[in-house]
């Protein structure tokens, strides 16, 4: 039957009317679930700003956490020392994974057969999957009993958490980019390590760097693992991970934790510091992911 044969006979036959009430439901659930979702985000960082931009100031950025008094007067503090610890640890995390996940990836998916493949990645789900503080565990009894808490440590258990998230996203990068310049590339007697080197990665880098700032963003707030590998930690600021450091989500629940609504203040200003935090690097992961997309699309 063609178009022009259509009755309003067959339409009904064939329910369209009802589809298309069903149709506009689904979208107007859709859209519903969309808008709670963003109420639920700016009611939290309204939420946030409203109890912590009273404390939020350069103090809380530059000073060490005081545990005493002057005259009567309370000592100007701040949080210097969890956001130096933070930076240091989500650093060396960083540092610890990105070749690690990207020789897994390019592995993965240049090279290993698919049964092997398949098992890597099945393991890969199920470690992203895994509760962060079973991580910190993990890492406690592998590592912190018998040389104690440490930098290294609480680096190596958001490494961890950083790992399965980075490895997947570069996989899926990897398999965005044409197999037909990998085939051009091999056709002209090109190795297929100087294949993917010179050919295949470059194509991925804005997808590579989209999938780090993710798993940054995704263990910077972590404060379970850290309490069994880095958190015994006194009120100076150290850069020494052979010590254990402070961090800003430990920082955070131990002011929460004190009966001070000074120090709740302050708990307030850390974590929209780390809100702030996490929302600009979602921001720039997905800048970089518009712009891995745009790249590999014009590649095809």
């Amino acid at each position: 039957m063609s178009a022009h044969g259509i009755t309003r006979a067959d339409l009904q036959a064939v329910n369209l009317p009802r589809r298309k009430v069903v149709n506009r439901a689904m979208q107007a659930l859709s859209t519903l679930a969309a808008a709670i979702a963003v109420a639920a985000l700016v009611l939290i960082v309204y939420s946030v700003a409203k109890r912590g931009a009273g404390a939020l100031n350069l103090d809380l950025l530059t000073k060490d956490p005081a545990n005493s008094f002057s005259f009567g007067a309370p000592v100007k503090e701040g949080l210097a020392n969890a956001f130096v610890g933070s930076l240091i640890l989500v650093g060396l995390a960083t540092l610890m994974t990105l070749p690690v996940g990207l020789l897994v990836a390019i592995y993965l998916v240049e090279y290993a057969p698919p049964p092997i493949r398949t098992a890597v990645t099945l393991v890969l789900d199920v470690l992203n999957g895994v509760p962060a503080i079973v991580i910190g565990i993990f890492v406690y009894g592998l590592i912190v009993i018998g040389s104690g808490q440490s930098g290294w440590a609480g680096a190596f258990a958001l490494a961890c958490l950083m790992l399965p998230l980075l490895t997947r996203s570069t996989m899926e990068v990897l398999l965005l980019v044409p197999s037909s310049l990998r085939e051009a590339s091999l056709g002209l007697g090109i190795p297929r390590w100087r294949t993917t080197l010179s050919i295949v990665l470059p194509q991925t880098i804005g997808g590579i760097v989209t999938g780090t700032v993710l798993a940054v963003a995704r263990v910077a707030g972590e404060t379970a693992p850290l309490l069994f590998t880095s958190s015994l930690v006194g009120t100076k600021t150290s850069w020494d991970p052979f010590h254990a450091l402070q961090s800003v989500p430990v920082a955070i629940f131990e002011l929460s934790e004190q009966p001070d609504p000074a120090s709740h203040q302050r708990a307030w200003a850390a974590a929209l510091v780390l809100l702030l935090f996490i929302l600009f690097t979602s921001l720039t992961a997905r800048w970089f992911a518009t712009r891995s997309r745009r790249k590999l699309s014009a590649a095809r």
